[in-house]
């Protein structure tokens, strides 16, 4: 009768709980009846041999709601709990350990404790640590706050720790050093401060440890070198100081090793040679210093040799080693931003499995090597912003499944790029601008469609191209003729060259003189290299501007903004030029003349697709004034503002949208050194060309975060687009962009500002909220016609990452990266629900990993 009293108080105590979640988790829970035998058929619980509850499993089921209902005390045997990937909110009970007044109980037997992915918080209750029998504790992705407890310490019995994506602050527990038995140490995206413990390497069973993206301080610790077990070991997007411990070369299983976006110095170890068992090694964005190990090449040995090599961003120097071509299995190989000299080692063709090679901005000479072109897997080449010479070689073009290519910023010459690309039909992004490189552009579409951008200041380029002079019949005939001539120019130019150099050296004085007489009555010239797909110079320019908008009348402004008022411009060439003038106050004076300042320092550094070019600036005494290329489009804004132009930008333009501001986005997180951050990502802010390609405008609030300097400013931005947490920090980072790249993808496919719907999904401490019950079509723009079967699923895949880009908790936001790459990815056909899914749904609704 006692036996089934106690299974009566356990089914109870779980129907009491589901009784407090929300009707849509009890509904994902209507096995849990009192009219049916828990033990057989309520869906995820499984009783022992006494017919008692020992294993709770209802992970990712979109349950919402919290643990303070279920009492732990009436279960008794429970060995197993898993609620991971849920919506539980509130705080971690600490009842949950204190159980030792209740002798009569077998509680203790709990050996697994996963609450991963849901919405805890507060802090982690120190009586955890009276659960002496647990081998795994699971309490990542959550929201939970506050320090690591020093209890933890007692749980000797833990095989498996994860922590990590909270908002845990303070050290890493000393204690942590007694957790012998410890295999896996996650811990990364937190706030932990302080350094890494020497109390670590007392681990010797750890497999894997990962801190990344903290906040921990201080040198590598020489006792990491006891951890002969480890495999994985992720210490970056941290601020640790000092070299890379010699004991890391004891580290013989070690597979993957992340150092990378850190304060290290020093030069690279040889005993990294020693890992032969590496796959994966980043050190990029530190400051590092000396030359690349020669011990590098010996991770070659083996079927499990290095894959990916990545030390780019950092101080070092000497020649790239020839050892590097002997690591035949190697993928992605970059060494990018570096002082790196010399010539690029033949030897590198050998890596027939390369996929990525990235030898960009670096001090590079001599030729590009034939030997490249046996790389036929390449996807990825970059060498631009070297002092490479040379032909490119026509062998380039065998790599027949290269996507992006970057020769920019060289010294290459010779007449026409090989006849080789005419058949590199997987190429989408070329960069050949600032060389020497002439004649005519090859048949194949990246070539024919490519930004003016991405081939300008090259010697004799000819083609359809807007900007390229047109290719005359002759041109080849004429390109051969020219190859003869070099060589008697060879002989003759360096006469010529020193009568030249007397002449301008006199020529130069005399203009100075006559330069600095007259400066102060000239306008200043536009900066060197902005006007010259016009051909004209600065002055002339200036002129032709305030001619066409009669000195900035306002018949000829097309908008008024914060910090400008935009005008129109035609050109007498007919080119078409926005001319953003800044807002000055009574005296003259620039009301912000720092708006004016960042937006020339982040647009001369962009060159991308989906940013708006800046042609030039003007810092006249009478004019201060900004030239664009102008998006005939107009904004964002106004386009889902006017219901008859809205009705015909259909899903597709939609989710196109979406893709061209996460490029974009993503690029300046990512790609840009420093980073930019705009500040103020909003439907204003979005331009579009006649074909409905997107470009973000408006750099005038953008901050560039270098790594040296505080990123704490007062607010800029537009309200309705801000992250919340900006409401109590103003640390400028890329989460906070992130998620206003999530409301902008809300606006796109809702058709206005999703404020109240953010506000109701946001809630997720209020059980009473209805947000998670809503369908996704009925928050759809009402004025298109509901999407088709493929078009449905990209609106779903938009929703959702929007969804997990306005996540409260920035450490569970995604980066652009991560969101660029799911919507490349082919669609998964669990996204094919828009009719049926609701937002709840939607919001656990899993995407592929990144």
């Amino acid at each position: 009768m006692h036996a089934a009293s106690s299974v009566r108080s356990e089914e109870k105590a779980l129907l009491t709980w589901k009784a407090s979640l929300d009707n849509y988790s009890q509904s994902k829970l209507s096995s849990w009846s009192s009219s049916a035998n828990p033990c057989s058929a309520w869906d995820g619980v499984r009783c022992n041999k006494a017919g008692r509850v020992s294993v709770i499993n209802i992970t990712s089921s979109g349950i919402k709601g919290t643990l303070d209902h279920l009492n732990f005390s009436s279960l008794p045997h429970l060995a197993t709990i898993d609620l991971s990937q849920n919506a539980l909110y509130g705080t971690i009970p600490s009842n949950i350990g204190n159980l030792s007044r209740l002798t009569y109980l077998d509680f203790y037997d709990l050996t697994l404790l996963y609450l991963f992915q849901n919405y805890l918080s507060g802090p982690i209750p120190k009586e955890i640590a009276n659960l002496t029998k647990l081998n795994e504790l699971e309490l990542s992705r959550n929201q939970l706050s506050g320090t690591i407890p020093e209890q933890i310490g007692k749980l000797k019995s833990l095989t498996k720790l994860s922590l990590a994506n909270n908002t845990l602050t303070g050290r890493i527990p000393l204690s942590f050093g007694n957790l012998s038995g410890l295999t896996l140490l996650y811990l990364f995206q937190n706030y932990l401060s302080g350094p890494i413990p020497k109390e670590i390497g007392n681990l010797t069973n750890l497999n894997e440890l990962d801190l990344l993206g903290n906040q921990l301080s201080g040198p590598i610790p020489e006792q990491i070198g006891k951890l002969r077990s480890l495999i994985l070991c992720s210490l970056g997007m941290n601020l640790l100081t000092g070299s890379i411990p010699e004991s890391i070369g004891n580290l013989g299983n070690l597979t993957f090793l992340y150092l990378d976006t850190n304060f290290l110095s020093g030069p690279i170890p040889k005993v990294i040679g020693n890992l032969l068992s590496l796959e994966k090694l980043s050190i990029n964005y530190n400051n590092l210093t000396g030359n690349i190990p020669n011990s590098i090449g010996n991770l070659k040995i083996g079927y499990l040799a290095l894959t990916y090599l990545s030390i780019s961003n950092n101080n070092l120097s000497g020649n790239i080693p020839s050892g590097l071509g002997m690591i035949s299995r190697l993928q992605k190989l970059h060494l990018s931003s570096n002082h790196l000299h010399g010539k690029i080692p033949r030897s590198l063709g050998n890596l027939t499995l390369l996929l990525e090679l990235k030898l960009d901005s670096n001090d590079l000479s001599g030729n590009i090597p034939s030997e490249i072109g046996q790389m036929s897997r390449l996807l990825n080449l970059s060498l631009s912003a070297n002092n490479l010479s040379g032909s490119i070689p026509e062998q380039i073009g065998n790599c027949t499944q290269l996507l992006d290519l970057n020769l920019s910023q060289n010294a290459l010459t010779e007449s026409s790029i090989p006849k080789s690309f005419d058949h590199c039909f997987s190429l989408i992004s070329i960069d050949i601008s600032y060389n020497q490189l002439e004649g005519p552009l090859p048949s194949t579409s990246a070539f024919q469609k490519a930004p003016f951008d991405s081939l300008r200041n090259n010697k004799g380029l000819c083609g359809s191209v807007a900007g390229l002079k047109p290719c005359s019949q002759p041109t080849q005939k004429i390109t051969r003729r020219r190859t003869t001539k070099r060589m008697i120019f060879l002989v003759v130019a360096p006469i010529l060259a020193t009568i030249f150099l007397s002449a301008v050296v006199v020529g130069i004085f005399i203009r100075a003189r006559s330069h600095t007489r007259s400066m102060e009555n000239k306008p200043q010239e536009f900066t060197k290299n902005m006007f010259s797909v016009w051909s004209f110079d600065g002055k002339i320019v200036y002129e032709n501007i305030i001619d066409a908008i009669e000195n900035f009348d306002p018949k000829y402004c097309i908008g008024v903004g914060a910090f400008g008022s935009v005008f129109r411009a035609e050109l007498p060439n007919g080119q078409v030029v926005a001319v953003k003038k800044l807002h000055e106050t009574d005296g003259g004076a620039l009301r912000r003349p720092k708006d004016f300042t960042n937006e020339i320092h982040a647009l001369t550094n962009i060159r991308h697709r989906n940013i708006v070019k800046l042609y030039g600036f003007c810092s006249h005494a009478q004019h201060i004034f900004l030239v664009y290329e102008f998006l005939e489009g107009g904004s964002l804004l106004h386009l889902l503002s006017n219901d008859e132009i809205a009705a015909m930008f259909n899903w597709i333009k939609r989710v196109n949208i979406v893709k061209d501001v996460a490029n974009a986005l993503s690029y300046m997180h990512q790609n840009c050194l420093p980073s930019i951050i705009h500040r103020d990502i909003s439907s204003k802010n979005i331009l579009l060309d006649s074909e409905y390609q997107a470009h973000i405008s408006d750099f005038g609030t953008a901050r560039i975060l270098r790594p040296d300097s505080s990123h704490w400013t007062s607010f800029a931005g537009t309200y309705g687009y801000a992250a919340p947490e900006l409401a109590y920090t103003m640390e400028v980072n890329e989460k906070c962009e992130v998620y206003s790249f999530g409301v902008l993808a809300l606006e796109v496919i809702m058709g206005k500002h999703p404020g109240d719907f953010i506000l109701s999904t946001l809630s997720a401490s209020s059980s009473t909220s209805t947000a998670y019950d809503i369908l996704l079509k009925d928050i759809v723009d009402p004025r298109l016609s509901s999407p088709g079967k493929q078009e449905s699923k990209q609106v779903t895949l938009v929703a959702k990452l929007a969804l997990s880009c306005i996540e409260p908790n920035p450490q569970l936001r995604p980066t652009m990266k991560q969101v660029c790459v799911q919507l490349l990815k082919e669609i998964p056909s669990q996204f094919n629900v828009f009719p049926i899914v609701t937002i709840g749904q939607l919001l656990d609704l899993q995407t592929t990993n990144v």
